[in-house]
């Protein structure tokens, strides 16, 4: 499931970027280079079945991306740079030490000590591992890959990342590379749910971390005038939904990764859509991007419907899988969780929709020039909005049941 919905991100990344650097801002060819292997790694984050291998993929990933955010080369891009690759690689290395733990945690399990660093493994003897030992691996693996997911309060690499790097690589980022690291929290959420005798323990931490995501997120998009740097804000808040939902399990779970489907194919589109609004006024600041639709009507359109989508209004996708957390969270009479994650999410709604409305209703800048799209640009932005909305509406038997077998791996039983 996370490889499908990565795999469509990464196509339509890959078109953007043909557009987008061949409007002047230089080395494609070296974009390129960094762009698929940075896809083969998160590949192999995906696709392995050895953890240790899962946490060579993250790290590649890390050092790989690193040098996109540099794509520029100004001063505030090396110091992003820099930042990221200080922060994530001492989250990575939380990561590896809560993999060490998760390891020794096994030891003395039944079923044999070969396949100790196969996640099938883990997964089958996790009910003779020691407690303790499994509480502290995932509290260093929660950290650790929850600092490459951009889970606050170890977000802080992100929204400078974000600013700094070249649309595309700020849409790889929020498209799957933080999805990529939240997909390994939720490998080991199971194991030790089942190694703590289904507790909650870890799906309630997971869920503590979720929602002060989503509140300080909602914070700081309110008072944001980058454009980017909000949409970097708007990742944090949905990674925390998600957060909450895989939380809550079951079909919180279900309603959580139909939540990652949609921010995997709207924020794409925003980071699209602003890379290239950016261009076209030679600004990120939202006090001076006004008239969009006047300026450039494809690209207004996909950032004012994106920006819709991650707000959360229907009939859009995430409306729904947003409805779909808050009915668990109702059914689990998780009140507490409900009303803060709420809250944050109508902050953060206010914040996004009145620049929406600066964005279009107010009157472009003198000095702006109309530009025309191509039909490629035209198919990159409408492509996403329609499968959005199309989600929203109805969903299709076969993406259910996919999303359904996903859910039971990342969680427990469905409704």
């Amino acid at each position: 499931y996370h490889l499908a919905a990565m795999s469509a991100v990464y196509i339509f990344s890959s078109l953007f970027a043909q557009t987008y650097f061949s409007s002047g801002t230089g080395g494609l060819r070296r974009f390129a280079f960094l762009w698929n292997a940075s896809y083969a790694a998160m590949a192999l984050v995906m696709l392995s079945n050895n953890v240790v291998l899962m946490w060579i993929g993250i790290e590649a990933t890390t050092l790989i991306t690193a040098f996109m955010i540099y794509t520029n080369r100004t001063a505030f891009a090396l110091e992003a740079m820099w930042k990221y690759l200080i922060i994530c690689s001492v989250g990575v290395a939380f990561a590896f030490i809560g993999t060490i733990l998760f390891i020794a945690a096994g030891s003395g399990a039944q079923g044999g000590t070969s396949g100790m660093l196969f996640w099938t493994w883990l997964r089958e003897n996790s009910t003779g591992f020691k407690p303790v030992l499994v509480k502290a691996a995932f509290i260093f693996l929660l950290i650790g890959y929850g600092t490459k997911a951009g889970i606050a309060p170890m977000h802080t690499w992100l929204p400078d990342a974000h600013s700094q790097a070249p649309a595309p690589v700020s849409a790889l980022f929020s498209g799957f590379l933080l999805n990529a690291a939240l997909y390994c929290i939720l490998r080991f959420l199971p194991i030790t749910e089942k190694a703590l005798g289904g507790s909650g323990w870890a799906s309630g931490i997971l869920a503590g971390f979720g929602v002060f995501s989503v509140v300080l997120a909602a914070g700081f998009i309110v008072f944001q005038r980058d454009l980017k740097r909000m949409l970097a804000y708007s990742s944090i808040e949905h990674i925390g939904i998600m957060c909450v939902g895989f939380g809550l399990g079951g079909a919180g779970a279900f309603a959580a990764l139909f939540h990652m489907a949609g921010h995997m194919l709207a924020k794409p589109l925003a980071f699209f859509s602003a890379g290239r609004i950016g261009q076209i006024y030679g600004t990120y600041d939202m006090d001076k991007i006004t008239g969009t639709g006047k300026v450039t009507r494809i690209w207004s359109f996909g950032l004012f419907g994106s920006l819709l989508a991650l707000s959360g209004v229907a009939p859009f996708a995430m409306f729904m899988s947003e409805l779909g957390i808050v009915r668990k969270a109702v059914a689990a009479g998780r009140w507490a969780l409900l009303i803060l994650m709420l809250l944050g999410a109508v902050v953060a709604f206010i914040g996004i929709i009145k620049r929406c409305l600066s964005f279009v209703f107010e009157g472009p800048p003198h000095e702006a020039v109309p530009v025309r799209a191509t039909l490629l640009e035209a198919v990159i932005v409408i492509v996403p909005l329609a499968v959005l909305l199309g989600l929203g509406l109805v969903m299709p038997e076969f993406l259910r049941g996919f999303i359904e077998n996903a859910a039971r791996i990342t969680g427990g039983g469905l409704p």
